[in-house]
């Protein structure tokens, strides 16, 4: 009766290029809640760790989902190794990093950096100043936080033949990539441009500087935000909204990832019989009977409102598709994957992803 139709992934913006971000070395992942930006965020970094590349894989909202995703032990407050990326078309795959941010670490880092505090730093974390800090006023909690990302895209690059890791600080380690699981696209403006909120109120010292050197980073070519949604009308607005205030802020926009894309189960004449109630049911209950089901009235009935329910979501999630295409980016789709996620969902995600040229 119906001829099924493929899984057709993403569509880029820009079919000329085999990659739609040579330059980025900062990704940004933001959606709206239950989207699945970690999700994305994770098999963004997988896509991007081929060809013996490095990547770090960041998060800073203190859920520990990347230990999760990765059935590894929580993430301390240092670079740790998770796993190796997506295989090339040689077999060659690089590394993935982690870093579980969190706010009181990087502020103890930062006075010891800056400020050279040392164990002045931790007495006063014993006490309990900096906890006070980072509660009382969050647009500190956000400062620390980019910085620290900041301090990891920065790191000179090391001449080729010299980019191991073996018997050396983590923290010294250079990363040909950063990739971000950042906050929600209805915060992510406020938590990229606190720095520049900084930068106005400290006029002179360090922290004018460095608030000003994360904005440079922010603002270059370097760094891209990227945008994941789902076909519903909610987050294809709050995706639009973001798009819009990302580009009025000065921040650089990326691609939109569409992640969780139903099987296309039926071909779009199929769709419109269905959906138009076009489908003779004694043509179903012999289709039926040909593949050795038993038919009953009941069942075909009950098949024919499932089509037509399914029938009516593929319309409206077309709707909501040709939204996400008027905004003239990349875009990437990627399919719901039964059965949860794990690191073989991950990479499946990952080696989609590097199909539709975002890594």
């Amino acid at each position: 009766m119906c001829t099924p139709a493929p899984y057709s992934g993403g569509v880029s913006a820009h079919p000329d290029r085999s990659v739609d971000w040579p330059q980025v070395r900062l990704h940004v992942v933001t959606g709206k809640g239950g989207t699945g930006k970690s999700t994305v965020a994770a098999a963004l970094a997988l896509a991007l760790a081929t060809s013996g590349r490095n990547v770090l894989l960041c998060e800073v909202e203190g859920r520990q989902g990347i230990a999760r995703m990765f059935d590894v032990d929580p993430l301390p407050y240092e670079e740790t190794r998770i796993s190796k990326g997506a295989p090339d078309a040689t077999g060659r795959a690089g590394q993935v990093d982690a870093l579980h941010i969190d706010p009181e670490s990087a502020l103890l880092e930062y006075l010891s950096m800056y400020y050279k505090l040392g164990r002045a730093g931790k007495a006063l974390d014993k006490f309990g100043v900096i906890d006070f800090a980072t509660t009382i006023a969050p647009g500190v909690r956000d400062v620390l936080l980019t910085g620290k990302v900041y301090e990891a895209v920065q790191r000179p690059r090391r001449p080729e033949g010299k980019r191991g890791d073996k018997g050396r600080d983590r923290a010294a380690i250079t990363y040909d990539a950063v990739v971000l699981d950042a906050p929600p696209t209805g915060r992510i403006c406020q938590f990229l441009g606190v720095n520049s909120e900084l930068a106005g109120l400290a006029k002179v010292g360090p922290v004018k500087s460095q608030a000003d050197k994360v904005m440079e980073l922010l603002r270059s070519p370097r760094t891209a935000v990227h945008l994941v949604t789902i076909l519903e009308e909610m987050p294809v607005q709050e995706t639009s909204d973001g798009i819009a205030q990302l580009r009025e802020a000065g921040l650089p926009v990326g691609g939109i990832v569409v992640n969780l894309v139903r099987p296309q189960a039926l071909g779009p004449g199929a769709l419109t019989r269905v959906r138009d109630g076009n489908v003779d049911p004694t043509g179903v209950a012999s289709d039926l009977t040909r593949a050795m089901v038993d038919v009953d009235a009941g069942l075909v009935g009950s098949l024919l409102d499932e089509a037509r329910d399914h029938a009516v979501r593929r319309q409206l999630e077309d709707e909501q598709r040709a939204l996400v295409a008027a905004e003239d980016l990349p875009t990437y789709e990627l399919p719901r994957i039964a059965g949860g996620i794990d690191r073989g969902a991950l990479l499946e995600m990952a080696q989609l992803l590097r199909e539709q040229g975002m890594a």
